[in-house]
């Protein structure tokens, strides 16, 4: 898998570039704002609702000059409603953060290369920003990417996906990574790569009743719609590490998948399958779904998913696939003696609780004398878990290193470009709060479960030159995943877990 070069992060901006304001006194839409904007400008929602449905063809910013869709520094920006909220047709170097899609009847977001295959859409960012609640149960999706190539998804909430559609499709996408989002009720898939898709790294993010395959790796595609024409798959190296996944059909369907790798994720109480082995595309020059791994992860189920725990269809070739380093319990019937697996698993637990701090709460740490601490297999692209520690060599078994440095231990989350840390996280009883360049001499933490509902107010206060401080105190907080959001600057937000 090719490095991303996306991870550095480094938007230089270009001298003369502008800030153009949609809304009230401003551009009417993103369209209009769209026809004047040059490399490094800055597109700037304010606050309220907008209107969706904007068709944007060919913006481009340049590598040292990139195109910035951003939300407001005060308030919440909403696109909503409309059959698309934006739709971008060949775009390049351009970064979106800090929005909320809603409502939409046909996609909530569309990402395409303008039906040119030869020339992708490419270098696009979409942090900081809501998906939720569209308003479609067909096939339709809260964000589509088809030819889309050197990409960065991460601290997003995905929240209630169409029925018959995916939180996020990729059609022959290529060179991505999703990092710390959270997926809640998919419907037919949370993320779902095909038409050959390739190259994509989907780490340290949560699925809460993910749906139907909350990973669909691979699926079905018209022939006429797979970049390149030529794949012979649907999808390969798709590498899925260090992710939390609770309830769904299943988290994991390989579908026309080949050289996939699934590695050191928890799930939790799938509704029936831990694992299904597919071929939907059929024609003669396809691969057979094959050649790929399952290591490493720490699997939970209950009397609904034993028998059995992995589905296998035609077309396949599932003696090919490898199982190693695994463990896996039933709760429900603690003497259960593992899955019937297509093909001998190398170092597996059978039988084994593996003794997590609170699986009620979705706290999937490891406690002390868990057999999941250093039972895993080394895997050299393996470097951190969910809550962002590094992995030991050899890891842990499951999304949590239960034996981290202890300098890790007690980790700050890191600023990136929200500014904002909390330390130590994750969070126990309580965590300090610091944000940086905040602007204000004083300002409000939000704290929102992940359903949205808010939980707290949390003052912040002028402390040292450009820093405000605060303090959370979790005590009384329910294990769990929670969204801090700065008041006046909603854009500014981190992904933390509540553990005890």
């Amino acid at each position: 898998m090719k490095a991303f070069t996306l991870l550095l992060l480094l938007l230089p901006c270009s001298l003369g570039a502008q800030v153009l304001r949609i809304g009230p006194g401003g551009y009417a839409s993103l369209q209009a704002a769209a026809v004047d904007a040059r490399p490094g400008d800055t597109l700037l929602f304010m606050a309220g609702t907008h209107a969706g449905g904007s068709y944007i063809s060919n913006l481009q910013g340049r590598s040292d000059a990139w195109i910035v869709i951003t939300g407001p520094a005060s308030g919440e920006a909403r696109i909503t409603g409309g059959s698309t909220a934006l739709q971008f047709s060949d775009p390049a170097y351009l970064k979106i953060r800090g929005l909320v899609f809603e409502g939409q009847t046909g996609n909530g977001v569309n990402i395409d290369d303008a039906g040119s295959m030869d020339t992708p859409a490419h270098d696009i960012i979409i942090e900081q920003c809501t998906f939720r609640d569209i308003n479609a149960t067909g096939n339709n999706d809260l964000l589509k990417m088809s030819g889309v190539d050197d990409f960065v998804v991460r601290d997003c909430v995905f929240l209630n996906g169409s029925p018959g559609g995916s939180m996020i499709d990729m059609v022959g996408c290529h060179d991505g990574l999703f990092e710390n989002n959270v997926f809640t009720n998919g419907g037919s898939n949370s993320i779902q790569a095909k038409g050959g898709t390739s190259d994509i790294l989907i780490t340290r993010n949560r699925f809460i009743n993910g749906g139907q395959r909350a990973i669909n790796i691979g699926g079905s595609t018209g022939l006429a719609f797979f970049r390149p024409s030529d794949a012979n798959f649907e999808a390969a190296r798709i590498f899925i590490y260090a992710n939390l996944f609770r309830g769904g059909m299943t988290p994991f369907a390989y579908v026309g998948a080949v050289h996939c790798d699934v590695a050191n994720n928890t799930v939790l109480y799938p509704d029936k399958w831990v694992i299904r082995i597919l071929q939907e595309t059929t024609d003669a020059r396809f691969l057979q779904c094959g050649d790929n791994s399952f290591r490493n992860n720490l699997v939970v189920v209950d009397n609904r998913a034993i028998s059995p725990s992995v589905n296998i269809g035609g077309n396949t070739r599932p003696e090919t696939f490898t199982f190693a380093n695994n463990l896996w319990y039933n709760s429900e019937q603690p003497s259960w003696a593992g899955p019937s697996l297509p093909s001998t698993e190398t170092n597996g637990r059978y039988r084994t609780n593996p003794m997590l701090r609170d699986i009620a709460a979705n706290d999937v740490a490891p406690l002390a004398a868990s057999p999941a601490i250093g039972a895993g297999l080394s895997i050299p692209e393996l470097r951190f878990d969910l809550p962002g520690q590094r992995y030991n060599a050899p890891p842990s078994i499951g999304a949590i290193e239960g034996n981290p440095a202890t300098t890790i231990v007690q980790a700050m989350l890191p600023a990136r470009e929200t500014g904002m840390q909390i330390y130590p996280h994750p969070v126990g009883d309580g965590a300090s709060i610091r944000v940086f360049a905040a602007g204000e001499n004083e300002d409000v933490a939000l704290l929102y479960d992940m359903l949205g509902k808010k939980i707290a107010g949390i003052p912040l206060r002028h402390s040292a030159a450009g820093v405000l401080s605060g303090r959370l105190e979790a005590a009384a907080l329910p294990k769990g995943v929670y969204l801090l959001v700065l008041a006046s600057q909603p854009q500014r937000r981190s992904i933390i877990s509540v553990v005890r």
